[in-house]
């Protein structure tokens, strides 16, 4: 079970240079365990249910939205904005001027999905800061989990909703890289073009959460902006394998060999396979994998979010 809701006690918003101004809340305990939250997307935003996956009494928590997305401004839906300056090393310095920002010494991460990679990023640039990591929906940002997910490696267990995908591109780009074309069209100058090429990359993104598939566009979606910065983002980073170098966070995970960790991960994931965890445990020995027999991917799934609930009480103290 997870924890009642609250509201947050402080909200500001951060000053991150390149003209993005990026949002920020408090709530819980302001003398508890810092812990951070690394919302998942890229571009999805942090979400109040993420409050509730901590002890309010015992934690300060902090959660926050990726430049672009969220409360952040300028937001990603807006055509006009600058992407070039949206990549993994700025989020990860964004997380550093926020820690110092609200003077915290060494933080808890929490993420999963994009926000297990991005926490993976900081915890490796910056392991001196982290305390404990708790992850789920375990992804390192590697070429081929991209091309798993996003390039068609899933589509033999969603034909209908990857033919439905593959339908939202003129045909004569059909046998060109999907996440490229896609990129260009939701920058397309026609608001139509951008609209529809949204819609098409939500309904894939809805699809491929649970199983057996739904075929229904997830709640979150149905608000345009919210859909066209999410898409913008997403395809931004694939199209640019997230800003890494293939393997890093895998090849680096030594650097995390005095950090406790809990990797949560349901076996029906198709989005990101466990394998992605299993991987990562071996390089990182001091994380725990929790398997998840009936969950996929989403973190609010009743067994996922028992778990992380445990691993932050566990790490309470």
């Amino acid at each position: 079970m997870t924890y009642p809701m609250i509201e947050p006690d402080r909200h500001g918003i951060l000053d991150v240079g390149d003209g993005n101004l990026v949002s920020w809340e408090t709530s819980g305990n302001p003398d508890g365990k810092p812990a951070l939250v690394v919302h998942g997307g890229p571009g999805s935003g942090c979400a109040p249910w993420h409050r509730q996956l901590f002890d309010p009494a015992g934690y300060r928590i902090v959660l926050f939205d990726q430049r672009g997305c969220g409360r952040s401004t300028p937001h990603a839906s807006e055509l006009q904005i600058d992407l070039s300056t949206n990549t993994t090393q700025r989020l990860v310095a964004d997380m550093e001027l926020l820690r110092r920002e609200l003077d915290v010494d060494r933080w808890l991460l929490l993420g999963g999905s994009w926000g297990s990679t991005w926490s993976l990023a900081y915890a490796e640039t910056h392991p001196e800061r982290v305390s404990q990591i708790v992850l789920w929906g375990i992804t390192t940002g590697r070429r081929g989990e991209a091309d798993w997910w996003f390039r068609g490696g899933v589509a033999p267990l969603f034909p209908v909703q990857w033919a439905a995908l593959r339908d939202g591109v003129p045909p004569n780009e059909r046998e060109g890289d999907i996440v490229e074309v896609y990129a260009r069209m939701l920058n397309d100058p026609d608001p139509e073009v951008r609209r529809r090429a949204a819609l098409a990359w939500c309904t894939w993104e809805s699809a491929t959460t649970d199983w057996p598939p739904t075929g229904a566009l997830n709640a979150r979606y149905e608000d345009p902006a919210f859909a066209l910065a999410f898409a913008r983002l997403v395809t931004h980073y694939v199209a640019h394998d997230f800003f890494l170098e293939d393997g890093i966070l895998l090849r680096n995970a030594h650097l995390l060999e005095d950090i406790p960790g809990v990797l949560v991960h349901g076996r029906q994931d198709l989005m990101a396979p466990i394998a992605n965890a299993r991987e990562l445990t071996r390089a990182w020995p001091r994380a725990d994998l929790v398997v998840v027999d009936d969950a996929g991917h989403a973190g609010n799934e009743r067994g996922i979010e028992e778990q992380l609930v445990l691993a932050t009480d566990r790490f309470a103290s």
